[in-house]
């Protein structure tokens, strides 16, 4: 029997590790995916186009386009020019595999799983293209929204939740909506953009209930803890860089700061984790 047993409990992790390691490997994949559909989105260029280097446009050939392994073996310089390759490539890469495998770790409906790849290759793209463009694209919420109709009504479908359940989701997405666009309002912009609020809205139906207060929280805490550490290493100036390879422009005090990756946080940390803010601040206190 207790042969049996171990036998079981050795199957049941085989098959966990068996599904981690291809999440994450597919997800390095699908994160050089994403590099190109950031880089070539709202430019007009085909995503059947060839890669190629932006400096010298040299064409890049297989071997160059391995996920981390290039970006590694290359020192994060082209191999012609030998001009900077950004460090974004490598890290949207990364976080992809990692996001994948943290829905593998977290998530036991598989059937779900495929509906939640797709959520998190949204949200990585929001994310880049807000921190470079300070803009979230109109047609990503679009999508985002419709992801979160699927899951609910899957949700609701495999009576994971009830029907108030539902409602109440659709309550904390526009309460999301309301507190975002309030803000834009009253400070007529200066404090985040309306795409912040728009972006809320999908999340908020997401997580669903008194978890959308949770997200919202988060994502203040995140961004003035995220902020605040990269001025301060900004400051140390190491090697002589006057800010981080994998942002834009060098960061202070008064900068526009993207807020929709503080969001997209946020949204992690309840979503797969189970953040509540209100059992973290009763510990603290």
């Amino acid at each position: 029997m207790a042969a049996f047993v171990v036998y079981t409990v050795v199957v049941i992790e085989m098959y966990f590790w068996f599904w981690m390691v291809n999440a994450v490997a597919f997800g390095l994949i699908i994160g050089s995916f994403l590099n190109v559909f950031i880089y070539r989105f709202h430019t007009g260029k085909s995503l059947a186009g060839s890669s190629h280097c932006l400096s010298c446009a040299k064409p890049l050939r297989w071997y160059e386009l391995v996920p981390v392994v290039s970006y590694v073996a290359l020192r994060g310089k082209c191999k012609g020019c030998g001009s900077r390759i950004p460090s974004r490539y490598v890290w949207v890469e990364l976080a992809t595999a990692v996001l994948f495998g943290v829905l593998v770790w977290t998530v036991s409906d598989m059937w779900l799983w495929p509906l939640l790849l797709f959520l998190i290759a949204v949200l990585l793209v929001v994310t880049v293209y807000d921190m470079y463009h300070l803009i979230i694209p109109d047609s990503l919420v679009v999508v985002l929204t419709g992801i979160a109709v699927v899951h609910q009504g899957y949700a609701f479908y495999t009576e994971a939740i009830a029907l108030d359940d539902v409602l109440w989701s659709l309550v904390a997405g526009v309460a999301s909506f309301g507190f975002f666009a309030a803000l834009w309002w009253y400070s007529a912009g200066r404090w985040l953009g309306f795409g912040d609020a728009k972006l809320a809205f999908p999340l908020g139906i997401l997580v669903g209930g008194g978890s959308a207060f949770s997200v919202i929280v988060l994502a203040f805490w995140v961004g003035t803890l995220i902020s605040l550490s990269i001025i301060a290493w900004q400051s140390v100036r190491v090697r002589g860089q006057s800010h981080l390879r994998f942002l834009p422009t060098r960061l202070t005090i008064k900068s526009e700061v993207p807020f929709a990756p503080f969001l997209i946080i946020g949204f992690i940390l309840v979503y797969f984790f189970g953040v509540d803010v209100l059992t973290l601040t009763s510990y603290v206190m």
